[in-house]
């Protein structure tokens, strides 16, 4: 990842507030180049206007090819996955699940996130505190996700570890080892899923394709099992745990929200533009040479499209800095942040983590009144790295008897 410490202001730590960094560059000028902790550069695209157009722009390629040290630089994470193709080939693995993330579908897991989250928040209920990020912000999403796509529940804990080990790699080691595992199980599943399906996703992926004439090839199953499956929970554990952080730390706004809670649409979208859970694009490569704002990207070069820069631009938002749960919304899907990305690689999850996060938080609002933070703001951690979160999230509230 981009060592942007190494460009930062003085006084300022980039994993608890990265913005002022993100603001110094932007300063100068909305491309540059910076290092990365292996000793290579990479480029980075800051402003709203430039990441806008760099997300649709098909000379800057997800697929790690173009690269012009690809086998340096890795292969496919875990099989050949959505976030690494571009059309037509992602085009294609994008239809074949698109129809279980549609507003309809969505809307039917109601009932269920219902439920779980109402069981989570029991458990913590009776007592004076709890860790929010485990208590409700991880398992939540995690048990969505792995019911719709068919994980049985007593492998979601395992499942969790491997995962966050490789979004948040402590070590290169501890991450290779978690996607060895996770390409053992997943394989393992699939094949479990074709000799006796079920009622789930990853069932129906696996009789498309044997059904169909061999739409996905092995590695492309894998693949659509692995950015499903880790793709389609770290996003909404981040959106749950900022966004809460977010309200206890502007008690003004928190009050505003449950006096009124129709604010709660336009909340979760000021949540995701003001502190979102994912800092950037996945990694992209030029295909060609690609002019920007004046600079020219050599073909070859890796570049990262900075979301969160990008929601935070002041030239695209009034008094960006600020939380405001009434800001106007307008723009890129309603808001005019990149939270959940623009363009053909839009993330498909998007409906599912809005409406997880809608339940969730009236739940919160509901059940704990006078819900606040049990550390200082500054004491509370972040985890490094180019998902952003919380390590944990401790809160207080009078205990529900």
């Amino acid at each position: 990842m981009p060592a942007f410490e190494t460009v930062a202001p003085a006084g300022t730590d980039f994993t608890a507030d990265p913005y002022p960094v993100y603001a110094h560059l932007r300063e100068q000028g909305p491309v540059h180049r910076v290092a990365t902790e292996g000793a290579g550069h990479i480029w980075v695209i800051l402003g709203h206007e430039e990441v806008r157009a760099a997300l649709t722009d098909t000379r800057l390629s997800n697929d790690v090819r173009n690269s012009a040290h690809w086998k340096d630089d890795g292969g496919y994470a875990i099989g050949r996955n959505m976030l690494q193709t571009d059309a037509p080939h992602h085009t294609r693995l994008r239809k074949m699940v698109a129809g279980a993330f549609t507003a309809r579908r969505v809307e039917s897991l109601r009932p269920r996130i219902q439920q779980l989250t109402d069981e989570l928040l029991d458990a913590i209920a009776p007592l004076p505190g709890a860790d929010l990020v485990e208590a409700l912000a991880r398992p939540l999403p995690i048990a969505v996700i792995c019911e719709l796509l068919g994980v049985p529940a007593a492998d979601q804990e395992t499942f969790r570890v491997w995962s966050d080990a490789m979004v948040f790699q402590p070590t290169p080691e501890m991450a290779g080892a978690a996607a060895m595992s996770m390409t053992d199980y997943l394989n393992d599943l699939l094949q479990a899923k074709a000799a006796s399906p079920g009622d789930d996703l990853l069932s129906a992926l696996v009789q498309a394709r044997d059904a169909e004439g061999v739409r996905l090839d092995p590695q492309e199953l894998l693949g659509m099992a692995f950015v499903l499956l880790v793709a389609g929970h770290e996003t909404t554990v981040n959106l749950l745990s900022n966004g809460t952080y977010a309200l206890l730390t502007h008690p003004e706004q928190l009050a505003a929200l449950r006096a009124d809670r129709s604010l709660l649409e336009g909340a979760i979208e000021e949540m995701l533009r003001y502190e979102g859970p994912v800092t950037s694009s996945s990694f992209r490569w030029a295909a060609e040479d690609v002019e920007i704002a004046g600079v020219t990207i050599p073909a070859g070069d890796a570049v990262l499209i900075m979301l969160g820069s990008a929601s935070r631009d002041s030239d695209r938002f009034p008094d960006a800095d600020s939380f405001d749960i009434r800001r106007p919304r307008a723009g890129t899907g309603g808001a005019g942040h990149f939270a959940f990305g623009h363009g053909i690689h839009f993330c498909l999850g998007a409906p599912l983590a809005r409406l997880e996060a809608e339940i969730a938080f009236t739940a919160l609002l509901d059940r704990f009144p006078d819900l606040t933070l049990a550390k200082d703001p500054a004491d509370v951690p972040w985890r490094p790295g180019l998902i952003r979160g919380l390590s944990e999230l401790p809160v207080r509230y009078s205990p529900l008897r």
